[in-house]
């Protein structure tokens, strides 16, 4: 089946956070100043915490290239040797060595998503690969645990990216290793992550199976995260939890033909827009909730038969088209436009 669009909310990116901070310093001071967000810029980025897993708001993008051709040169066990006081040798240094390759990783993950690179993707998958060599469960059960999520990080990305199933598989199998050291009782930040993640990686690989036990694990590892989140320390966390764990049970409802789980989604949409508004968050986080939530209303509309509520969603998109549109991306303009014809279409159908 067609499953309608709906739109998730990605948290920042604290791994990639984490491995410019822990690089940084590799650079030149002339290149170290790139990393510095545009402050100047007159209109803020809204639209970065729909963009995707690798978007990250401490630091400027502009940073990725050279970071990655620093971090590879002191990885390299062959070349120019002229600094070998840069290198960074596996042998006397083997845990240095394997978080260098998870710095690596992410920076390289950033750049496939930016570049819509799958290869870049891979070669990330790769770097981790390399340093869960080195991190094990028994020895460094954190670092091995911060590597598996990263590890299932670029594979849900990579999934995305080629709509394909078998890094769904890879990166649901990672974040599940890590939760086997990352629990809500030592480890509660993270834990939340992973299970949020894992609800990410789930709902995508539901849409490509079409598959509704997918989708139930999906609702379910959200509301998991939703224990350990509150409004005042994880507002957007929050904000994109609800949203997501409604975006998986609005995608249930139409595979199950299910009218009460489409309200179980509106409810959740609704959660997220007052959690957004509440912590006045960017007005285009809240925007996202506010078209998917009149998205499912549309579906429900249509499954049974509503007049009244097919006209509701119809003056929704009305206002939002009105008043938001410097909120929407093009896409989600176009689709916003689109139901609005349906819903129109729709009750006069039901009216005739």
């Amino acid at each position: 089946m067609n499953f309608s669009t709906n739109y998730i909310i990605f948290p920042p990116n604290k791994a990639l956070e984490r491995a410019i901070a822990n690089s940084i310093g590799m650079l030149s001071a002339e290149a170290a100043t790139a990393a510095a967000p545009d402050t100047k810029v007159a209109v803020a980025d809204n639209f970065r915490y729909a963009r995707g897993n690798y978007e990250q708001h401490r630091f400027s993008a502009r940073i990725y290239e050279s970071l990655r051709e620093t971090l590879e040169a002191a990885l390299a066990e062959t070349g120019d040797t002229a600094d070998l006081a840069a290198k960074i040798s596996r042998t006397q240094e083997p845990l240095v060595w394997a978080e260098t390759q998870n710095n690596l990783g992410n920076i390289l993950a950033a750049l496939g998503q930016q570049r819509r690179d799958a290869a870049l993707f891979e070669q990330a998958i790769l770097c981790f690969g390399k340093a869960l060599e080195e991190f094990t469960q028994e020895g460094s059960p954190l670092e091995w645990a911060a590597t598996q999520y990263n590890l299932g990080t670029a594979n849900q990305s990579l999934g995305r990216l080629l709509e394909a199933t078998p890094p769904l598989k890879i990166a649901v199998d990672a974040y599940t290793n890590a939760l086997l050291v990352w629990t809500r009782e030592k480890s509660p930040k993270e834990w939340m992550y992973t299970m949020h993640q894992l609800g990410a990686t789930l709902h995508t690989f539901g849409k490509q199976l079409k598959g509704n036990r997918q989708f139930q694990k999906s609702v379910v590892a959200y509301k998991n995260a939703l224990a350990a989140l509150d409004a005042d320390d994880y507002a957007l966390e929050l904000v994109a939890t609800h949203n997501n764990r409604a975006a998986a049970l609005h995608h249930l409802g139409e595979s199950e033909e299910n009218p009460d789980r489409l309200k179980e989604a509106i409810n959740s949409y609704e959660l997220a827009l007052t959690v957004s508004m509440e912590q006045q968050l960017p007005i285009h986080v809240a925007v996202i909730s506010r078209v998917n939530k009149a998205t499912v209303q549309n579906v429900l509309a249509q499954m049974t038969n509503d007049a009244v509520l097919a006209e509701e969603v119809a003056d929704e998109f009305e206002v939002i088209l009105e008043c938001f549109p410097h909120a929407l991306q093009p896409l989600c303009l176009k689709h916003c436009e689109e139901q609005l014809k349906k819903a129109q279409l729709h009750l006069n159908v039901i009216k005739s």
